[in-house]
């Protein structure tokens, strides 16, 4: 009796997408297990590289490491990966990838010193703190507030790094928080999702000039193209903004906030 031929992996999908709910023939089996082992082979060489997520939340979960020093060891676990466990990064491809590093460091920290001398002038002539004033006297609605807040936390985290909007609006912005009755977890909330966001959009959000670099593109270009996921994110900023529940339902349940 003549054997069955060896269907091709191409055979066994048309047959998969014609007939789902039926069984493959015996002529099939060998492919398959050729596709499993393959599978097989590739998770298991792709679980080191996977890890470095779990290592870095992780580690922030369990107080190893800060935020900082999580990047650093993700670092580390990168390089220890490539020169010892695939082998694929050499001396030369190591230097350059330092070089270009260093070049995308370097003109990030340029914007970053102009955020920051621009935050002292803030500071100095006391500008942040004659707005919170205007706020508060314009309107005692809480909501309206936070939508007001939000344009302004939009337009500062554009311009200035996210460490010094924090430390130059929270005081300013608390006492107006406290007074009118909202959470401070919730703002707290609201205020980071502003300043991640500010970080993105144009013109002088400090993650468009990291994503020019990277992909060697204009400015120009990369704003277009991130234009587009911008909507998304304004939208569950207003959502989170308008509906305190969606942050705070979440911690009342845990018994974190009463």
């Amino acid at each position: 009796m003549a054997q069955p031929s060896r269907m091709s992996r191409r055979d066994i999908w048309i047959h998969l997408l014609l007939y789902p709910g039926h069984t493959l023939p015996t002529a099939a089996a060998p492919v398959l297990v050729g596709i499993g082992l393959a599978v097989h082979d590739h998770v298991l060489a792709a679980l080191p590289a996977l890890l470095t997520p779990a290592i870095i939340i992780g580690g922030m979960t369990f107080g190893w490491f800060t935020p900082t020093e999580a990047a650093i060891a993700a670092c580390a676990w990168a390089l220890i990966l490539g020169i010892f466990l695939y082998r694929s990064l050499t001396l030369k491809q190591f230097y350059k990838v330092t070089m270009d590093t260093i070049e995308t460091t370097a003109g990030v920290l340029l914007v970053v010193a102009a955020a920051s001398l621009f935050g002292w002038v803030l500071t100095t002539t006391r500008l942040t703190e004659a707005g919170a004033a205007a706020l508060l006297n314009l309107t005692d609605n809480k909501y309206i507030i936070l939508l007001l807040i939000n344009v302004l936390l939009l337009v500062v985290g554009c311009f200035l790094e996210t460490i010094a909007s924090i430390s130059i609006l929270v005081p300013v912005l608390m006492p107006i928080i406290l007074k009118v009755g909202i959470d401070p977890v919730h703002f707290g909330v609201v205020m980071t999702l502003n300043l991640m966001i500010g970080l993105l959009h144009p013109p002088l959000g400090m993650v468009l000039f990291v994503l020019s670099r990277i992909s060697k593109l204009s400015i120009e270009r990369t704003t277009m193209a991130i234009l587009p996921w911008l909507i998304p994110l304004l939208m569950s900023l207003l959502a989170i903004t308008l509906i305190p529940e969606l942050t705070l339902w979440l911690p009342r349940q845990m018994g974190m906030l009463k």
